[in-house]
């Protein structure tokens, strides 16, 4: 049932890009009376599952969900289809436009994608704000993992800004982190500034919860006994740990620390209980945990919950859109970085579709997070404007790139040139496909997806 639902959204939000996206190529070209054949959501090689013609076009829905296509008369594209093209050009023909006009259709799929992502954050904005764990309220400073410390931090540090910005959220600073360059914390009273170590990087990318390297510092306080073992150790609801096996504990993140350097042994945990110190014996599992659940009201301190009203929100969809279109180009920069190695963690489909957000209630049940599928929505949005600009025959930005050509020089690319860099471009994206998917199959049976 699970997997339904997130398969489910996902092809859902595919599909509301992709329509959009053609749409955008597709109106202008009607505008400026440019013959649309096909309008496709997903690829149709062979055959199709859905078509019917309209006029002078035939509308479809494919059986290969990597994406969609408009294919209009007299330009090369992905279909290769260049019999048209022999023939001298005609009017209603692409090739036949003004270079102004087959540039605005050409830009038309990522100029939809790109408001598109303005609206739907403007109205996550208006509607239901945002909440976010606010760094400024981390009074006991960040607790982090060894991986963590790998990139320089200390736990305690206080962080103030990244690459020089001001930061004031942890989710964007444990991305930006990832993506920066050097970072100043306060620690000790004193603000130190230092290089962020890719090595450090390397690490936290290959956890499956990357973004956990840093977290709020706050005692352990003691919820729920979640395991037989915890139990019987005489540990109780209300517990606030204060030290491990003799060594003080003040923090969560101290006795994480000290659980997983001892996995599958009894350790002695002083707590305080009604006001008094008391020790107990307690087991760890083989995953260095205790088996309790841990009070979440200190969590709940340093989050912030931010309501805009229709004014700021239009203005805050921009930024948001801006920001999520800033953290994309800086993802490259990890993808090739030789130290960091990123291309071992890029996600494809499947990745994609397990990592969709889902709602569960108490009683096992399992619905779509509106919210959660909209803010998605949005970001893949902006990512399908961003990569469909890279100037890669086969995509917008080849296209875009070609006109802009003749537009400088005063003359169009040689008709064979064009099919040749288009040829070589859909190779290209082919087996930049069959590399993500072949990626996403080796996590599956290596257990990291």
């Amino acid at each position: 049932m699970e997997i339904a639902i997130k398969l489910f959204q996902f092809i859902l939000s595919i599909s509301i890009l992709v329509i959009l996206h053609e749409l955008g190529h597709f109106l202008p070209a009607k505008w400026f009376k440019t013959k649309v054949e096909k309008f496709y959501l997903f690829f149709d090689p062979w055959f199709s599952l859905v078509k019917k013609k309209v006029g002078e076009t035939e509308y479809g829905i494919g059986w290969l969900p990597f994406g969609g296509y408009v294919k209009i008369a007299g330009m090369v594209d992905e279909s290769m289809d260049t019999e048209q093209l022999k023939q001298p050009a005609q009017p209603w023909e692409f090739r036949a436009k003004p270079a102004w006009q087959r540039l605005i259709i050409m830009l038309g799929g990522v100029t939809v994608n790109f408001f598109l992502a303005w609206i739907i954050y403007s109205c996550l904005s208006l509607f239901n704000g945002e909440m976010y764990t606010d760094l400024t309220k981390f009074n006991n400073g960040i607790g982090v993992t060894e991986a963590g410390k790998k990139m320089g931090f200390q736990s305690g540090d206080k962080i103030i800004n990244i690459d020089g910005k001001p930061v004031e959220r942890l989710e964007n600073a444990s991305i930006n982190i990832l993506l920066g360059d050097q970072v100043t914390v306060l620690r000790n009273g004193k603000e130190v500034t230092f290089p962020i170590e890719k090595e450090g990087v390397a690490e936290v990318l290959k956890q499956k919860e990357a973004k956990l390297y840093i977290t709020p510092r706050f005692p352990m306080i003691i919820d729920s006994l979640a395991s037989p073992a915890s139990k019987a150790s005489g540990l109780a609801k209300g517990d606030k740990v204060v030290a491990v096996n003799g060594k003080p504990t003040p923090f969560f993140d101290e006795v994480s620390t000290v659980l997983s350097e001892n996995k599958g042994k009894t350790i002695a945990i002083d707590v305080l209980r009604n006001g008094k110190q008391e020790t107990f014996n307690a087991a760890v599992d083989k995953d260095g945990k205790l088996g309790v659940g841990v009070d979440q009201k200190a969590l709940a301190s340093v989050v912030t919950d931010k309501k805009y009203s229709f004014g700021e929100a239009i203005p805050r969809g921009f930024e948001r859109t801006i920001e999520a279109l800033t953290m994309q180009v800086k993802q490259f920069k990890i993808m090739f970085n030789s130290k960091i190695q990123g291309y071992k963690n890029v996600g494809g489909p499947i990745a994609i579709v397990k990592n969709m957000p889902v709602d569960r209630a108490a009683d096992g049940g399992i619905s779509i997070n509106w919210a959660a599928f909209w803010s998605f929505t949005a970001m893949f949005s902006v990512w399908l404007a961003f990569l469909n600009l890279i100037p890669i025959p086969g995509l917008d930005g080849g296209h875009v790139l070609f006109t802009l050509y003749e537009m400088i020089v005063g003359k169009p690319v040689p008709q064979k040139v064009l099919e040749n860099a288009q040829m070589i471009g859909v190779i290209f994206l082919l087996g930049l496909m069959l590399v993500i998917f072949g990626s996403d199959i080796f996590k599956i049976f290596a257990g990291k997806l």
